[in-house]
């Protein structure tokens, strides 16, 4: 039997439907199955096991996102328009897989160097030296106060990504639904960028462009 490659893609994309709806730990290779509109079977027969499907669509993810982060690390943008660029497309990346924060933790925890074989297969391997030396650089102009370039880097990936994490928790204690927490994520964007600028502008130094 042949792999038909648009009978792995229908999967791919009804793996991506119910991760979303159920998150990694909750789906149901049945339930992609049916998702998918095959038997469960055929979808064993394609990806094996639920890891391996996952595995896929993790690769897949990671590919797209490489070249969208080595693009603003490498550019020559003012760093606050670098940042900007950097907290729209990776909430956006996020947004349309909410399922990954969560898989990531679990992969850290569990099995740490089968998520550093994923992100290599992948080809995420975005090089930030060039945004701490432009980090480095505003700090010697007087622009920004002394930052650790890396613990700025950390601290804006991190609020990025905990609203992802936290997500069942924050709705609960938001009272909220799926749509108002989606539109409260959009304004997650302006926040957080506000947030840095704030914590790094030096007063009367720099620019907020």
């Amino acid at each position: 039997m042949t792999k038909d490659l648009d009978t792995e893609s229908r999967i791919l994309e009804a793996a991506k439907r119910v991760f979303i709806r159920k998150g990694y730990a909750g789906a149901r290779m049945q339930e992609i199955a049916d998702e998918a509109g095959i038997n469960k079977g055929l979808l064993h027969y394609y990806f094996r096991n639920k890891d391996n499907l996952f595995g896929a669509i993790f690769e897949e993810a990671f590919r797209e996102l490489a070249p969208r982060t080595v693009e603003i690390f490498e550019s020559d943008e003012p760093l606050f328009t670098k940042l900007e660029q950097f907290i729209d497309r990776y909430l956006d990346f996020l947004a349309e897989r909410p399922y990954l924060p969560a898989f990531v933790i679990q992969e850290i925890n569990n099995n740490p160097e089968g998520l550093l074989k994923k992100l290599a297969e992948s080809g995420f391997q975005p090089n930030p030296m060039k945004l701490f030396i432009q980090i480095q650089m505003e700090i010697q102009k007087g622009n920004i106060r002394p930052v650790n370039p890396i613990h700025l880097v950390v601290n804006l990936i991190s609020m990025c990504v905990f609203p992802f994490v936290g997500r069942p928790m924050l709705q609960q204690i938001l009272q909220v639904g799926d749509a108002e927490y989606l539109e409260f994520m959009k304004m997650r964007k302006e926040v957080i960028l506000d947030f840095v600028k704030n914590a790094i502008l030096e007063e009367g130094g720099g620019s907020r462009e």
